[in-house]
Parts: structure tokens; sequence; C-alpha cells
């Protein structure tokens, strides 16, 4: 079993007015087992926390990298933590 960790993510590119916070809650509820959210940023930027099994947060990073996201993502800054927990679910704020 992989262990739990915290993926803060910062995508950047044409991911704002383009239904991608609600695609990437889709996929992470497909992929399962991630709590966390997606967060449209004041300089265009989409945020997305997601915590759960290591394995299934680097599936969502990948597809956030180069899956076919909806808009156009130019990259994807990412940071890995321990779980700070507190999440219900997966949700678009």
């Amino acid at each position: 079993m992989s262990e739990d960790v915290r993926l803060v993510a910062w995508v950047r590119g044409h991911v704002q007015g383009v239904g991608f916070r609600w695609f990437t809650r889709a996929k992470a509820l497909e992929t399962g087992g991630l709590r966390g959210f997606a967060l449209n940023l004041g300089d265009g930027r989409v945020q997305v926390v997601a915590e759960g099994p290591r394995d299934r947060c680097e599936r969502l990073l990948e597809w956030l990298k180069t899956g076919d996201t909806p808009g156009h993502v130019d990259g994807v800054t990412e940071i890995w933590d321990t779980p700070r927990g507190g999440y219900e679910g997966f949700a678009i704020r």
C-alpha cells in the first residue's frame, strides 16, 4: 500500500473559464482515494491540493501535466508534503 501524501500543484496556462476545476475534480474522483480541492487564483493559475496515496496523487499530477485537460496547460509546479487532513471528498472552490 502506498503512503499518504499531500500534493500541492499550481497549474499555469489558459486554465480558467474552461471547466478546468470541474474536470480536475472528476479526474480526482475517478482516480479514487483523493481528498482536496481545486481553486482559481487571482493571477490566472489553478491551485490543486490533493491528499491520499502517493501513487494516486502522482497519477493526478501526470494528468495535470500531460492529460487531456480543458484549456491549455503551459506548466505545473508542485510540492509534496505530509497530509494535513480536514477534507471531505474533493471540492471545487
